[in-house]
This record gives C-alpha cells, sequence and structure tokens, in this order.
C-alpha cells in the first residue's frame, strides 16, 4: 500500500456516501469530456436504435409508461474505440478504488444512455429488485447543454430516511457533468417531469452475488 496516492475527487464521493448515502460531484468528468459523450448520445438517438425504457429486470420486464417515459440505449463497455469508452475509462478506475479502499466487492456494472423527452418522468421508485440485490451503487452522469436551467425541470428526487421515522427530499438537478451516486438498496427516488429534452449516463455498479 506505499504506493497508494489518495484521490481527492474519488474520496468526495466516498464521503457523499459515508455521511449520507448519497453524493454529488459536479467536476467529475471534464467539460470536453461531457461534450464528447453528449455528442455521441445524440447521434445515436438520431440513428433511432434507443428503446423504450421499462420496469423490472431481464427475468420480469414490462414497458410502463405511467411509471416512466425515457428511451435507452445500453452501451458496449468492449468497443474501446467508441466515445464511450472516455466513461467507462474512469468508472472502471473508479470502482477500482472503491474496492481498494472501501472493499465494496464491485465485480460487475452496466450503463446505458437516457433520453427524457418533454414531459417524461419516472416515478418514484427503488433500484433494486426482489429476485436480484446485485445493485450496490446508482450512478447518473448529465449530458444536457451548458444552458441548462433549473426551470426544465428534470430534477432527481432523492429521498432520504431520517432517524424520527420522517423523512427529507433532496432535489438534485440535472446540470452539465453533474455526477450523482447513491446506495441502490437503500434511497427510493425519482425523476421530476422534464420541460426540455434531459441527456444522461445511468447505470449501476454491482456485486457478484444475486
Amino acid at each position: 500500500m506505499s504506493d497508494f496516492e489518495l484521490n481527492p475527487l474519488y474520496e468526495k464521493v466516498i464521503d457523499g456516501l459515508l455521511q449520507q448515502h448519497y453524493s454529488v460531484v459536479d467536476d467529475f468528468f471534464s467539460a470536453e469530456e461531457i461534450g464528447i459523450l453528449r455528442s455521441s448520445l445524440l447521434a445515436k438517438y438520431e440513428e433511432d436504435i434507443f428503446k423504450k425504457s421499462a420496469i423490472g429486470n431481464t427475468v420480469n420486464t414490462q414497458v410502463v409508461a405511467a411509471i416512466r417515459g425515457d428511451f435507452i440505449l445500453w452501451l458496449d463497455e468492449t468497443d474501446t474505440d467508441a466515445p464511450e469508452g472516455i466513461f467507462f475509462n474512469k468508472v472502471n478506475d473508479f470502482v477500482q478504488y472503491l474496492n481498494r479502499t472501501c472493499y465494496m466487492g464491485i465485480a460487475r456494472q452496466e450503463f446505458h444512455y437516457a433520453v427524457y423527452p418533454e414531459g417524461a418522468f419516472y416515478k418514484r421508485h427503488l433500484d433494486t429488485f426482489q429476485n436480484d440485490s446485485s445493485r450496490k451503487l446508482s450512478i447518473v452522469c448529465y449530458l444536457n447543454d451548458e444552458d441548462w436551467n433549473p426551470e426544465y425541470g428534470g430534477e432527481l428526487a432523492i429521498y432520504l430516511p431520517q432517524p424520527d421515522g420522517t423523512e427529507k427530499c433532496v432535489d438534485v438537478y440535472p446540470l452539465p457533468g453533474r455526477l450523482v451516486v447513491f446506495e441502490s438498496q437503500l434511497l427510493e427516488h425519482e425523476v421530476k417531469p422534464v420541460k426540455r429534452e434531459r441527456l444522461s449516463i445511468t447505470g449501476w455498479l454491482k456485486t457478484g452475488g444475486f
């Protein structure tokens, strides 16, 4: 461990998770990296290869428009020459850091592009399933353009249980380059209706078990 160096950015994420079970970081990716990822998302979206999102996992999946209204495209980590390699290189480095410093046992991951058209939303839910509890951390990276305004909606509402049995709601606006990390099995959350197209990469860091 003598050659190990602390990473202030990763430590900021970890501190948030330890203190409040979620973390919001605005400088995890550079503006240039976000621009490349946004351009790649938009190019693929124009190819009409995104699919209507569903609820549930591969064992029990159904499209329910009354619960969520986004469109998604799963990302292939093995295509290292793709622009998405920028995202996976940083995430993989972060995972190695987590496993080394926090012994989290992250073994797998899955991510997709997500587009919320105007008026779309995602009702309150928990990022885990009855038949699959492998999701450990949920991650959202926002790819909106620089003139995103809070009045456009689309905020991520995170519900925090309080010691007295009540709960606190924290609204996180989808500002470009903002990264949100939270505990998948603990915090319920929702995406409020958007008034302007909302872009992101969303996914999960998973343990090896089910």
